[in-house]
């Protein structure tokens, strides 16, 4: 969770702080902020959040954390690195009692990627302990956080989360729930937020409904995960997902509902179907793999080229190329291997050495692509340099032609919502028209997915352009909220009255 004011520029620094062999964008790659996990009321519930935390390791790589409560006091086991380097013993799980437990993957978008910024963060406040996991951006945090010092407050991390807990600290509130609900009328930006007190769970989503959050039931005990497929692992039926604006508190008492916002159509982020949530998820009722199949098709019938052979770059171009390939009739073929178990802490010693880094995790078949004519799929180009590479990868391994072939539209804007894009200036799409995107990847031919296709792969025949159904500012620039801390500004009336 960065400062947005500077997302680039802090966004690189937070990578040098832990992996100074890699600049933040060198694999050219989106990346997401975090997964959250939660379990209420079983008796293996640290057990269970490791393995909900598991399944959702896509969504951050660089901590781990879990909280637990067992009636008398909170554990916590914290650590950097992957959830199964640290949360795979006896003993560590043994450690973290109770039957309630809060768990975090991150991906640093905002602070550092130190100790001090793993997740859940907790605090000890008048009404009890009160730990916190969140997944998003708050666009008001730095302007929140200079309020806060300027009266007072002291800080311990750098991450936007902690504002919560200081505003949730100062509320003059009785009851959890209402200093929770006074908080949340406070911030702005996206957040799937999960808690935990001594007594309750309680999950959030911001009132249009950004990041994703689920409800699950697991016999008795409920669960919240970021993605479906975390319930999955762990044998928890899914119940629904948690609406946008939505608060649900679970106690032993049973769930409640609050709708702390006035009703508002929700707009969740594209990229979750793009790119982010794991293909055999569930996501607003449709399966993120069958999506992604129909945004190759879509790409196949928008895009047509003469080739002989459909190449995903693999893992993420998989589905959408087997979509390619059934629209269009063309066999698919896997041309590229991926070398799973190459980590971004690989120190590569010299730049030209570094220059071969791509054949790290990504081999050629040369006898799939040799004197072959070539569709290359991928979900999404970035700053376009990986894209380059593999296009040469394939050249040199016999390939007469390749054609490039993106399942997304061009990312022409900043996210500030906990996708870690790179500022405008580094957006290939921002700064180069698609042939001049084609002539510096080295491409035969280069076509994107329209945002048409996108949202008719996702079940809507056109985008509303007066109130589109998701969160497709990287493409069009239409951010959905107000984003102070960038312009400065103070939210417009018709969203202050929610904080009324």
């Amino acid at each position: 969770m960065t400062d947005p004011q500077s997302v680039a520029a802090s966004g690189e620094a937070e990578a040098a702080d832990w992996d100074p062999a890699f600049s933040r964008y060198d694999d050219d790659r989106l990346r997401e902020e975090c997964g959250v996990f939660a379990v209420f009321g079983h008796p293996d519930a640290a057990a269970l959040t490791a393995l909900g935390l598991h399944a959702l390791q896509h969504r951050g790589q660089e901590a781990a954390g879990i909280v637990s409560y067992d009636g008398r006091q909170f554990h916590s086991e914290r650590h950097l690195g992957l959830v199964g380097d640290h949360f795979n013993s006896a003993s560590v799980i043994n450690n973290l009692k109770g039957r309630m437990a809060l768990g975090h993957n991150r991906y640093s978008t905002t602070g550092a990627s130190s100790l001090r910024n793993i997740q859940p963060l907790f605090c000890d406040i008048d009404t009890g302990g009160f730990a916190v996991a969140h997944n998003g951006n708050l666009t008001n945090a730095q302007t929140l956080r200079r309020d806060l010092i300027s009266s007072g407050a002291i800080f311990h991390a750098t991450s936007d989360t902690e504002v919560i807990l200081h505003l949730l600290s100062r509320s003059k509130r009785r009851r959890t729930v209402e200093r929770f609900v006074e908080a949340l009328r406070q911030i702005e930006g996206a957040y799937a937020l999960a808690c935990l007190t001594d007594n309750m769970l309680i999950g959030a989503r911001d009132p249009i409904g950004i990041r994703p959050l689920v409800l699950g039931r697991l016999g008795e005990a409920y669960v919240l995960a970021s993605e479906t497929c975390a319930l999955d692992i762990v044998g928890a039926t899914f119940e629904r997902e948690i609406e946008n604006g939505e608060v649900v508190v679970i106690t032993d008492n049973g769930l409640e509902v609050h709708r702390p916002f006035p009703r508002r159509p929700a707009r969740p982020c594209i990229f979750e179907y793009i790119y982010f949530a794991r293909p055999d998820s569930v996501v607003g009722g449709k399966t993120v793999y069958s999506v992604r199949k129909d945004m190759g098709a879509e790409l196949a019938r928008e895009a047509p080229t003469e080739c002989d052979v459909i190449v995903p770059i693999p893992d993420s171009g998989v589905p959408a190329a087997i979509g390619y390939s059934q629209f269009s009739g063309v066999p698919f073929e896997l041309g590229i291997i991926r070398n799973h178990y190459v980590g971004r802490t690989f120190i590569e010693p010299e730049q030209r050495i570094r220059a071969l880094g791509v054949k790290l995790k990504h081999s050629a078949n040369a006898s799939v692509v040799r004197g072959k004519r070539i569709v290359l799929i991928d979900d999404s180009v970035v700053r376009g340099t990986t894209s380059k590479k593999i296009v040469q990868l394939m050249y040199d391994a016999g390939a007469l032609e390749v054609h490039m072939r993106i399942a997304c539209p061009p990312i022409t804007h900043p996210d500030f919502y906990g996708i870690d894009t790179p500022s405008k200036s580094h957006l290939l799409a921002a700064t180069t028209d698609v042939e001049g995107m084609r002539a510096f990847m080295g491409a035969t031919s280069l076509a994107f997915l329209s945002v048409e296709g996108v949202y008719r792969s996702c079940g809507h025949p056109v985008r509303d352009p007066q109130m589109p159904q998701f969160s497709d500012h990287c493409f069009t620039g239409d951010y959905p909220t107000t984003l102070t801390d960038q312009t400065g500004e103070s939210p417009p009336r018709e969203l202050s009255l929610l904080a009324e």
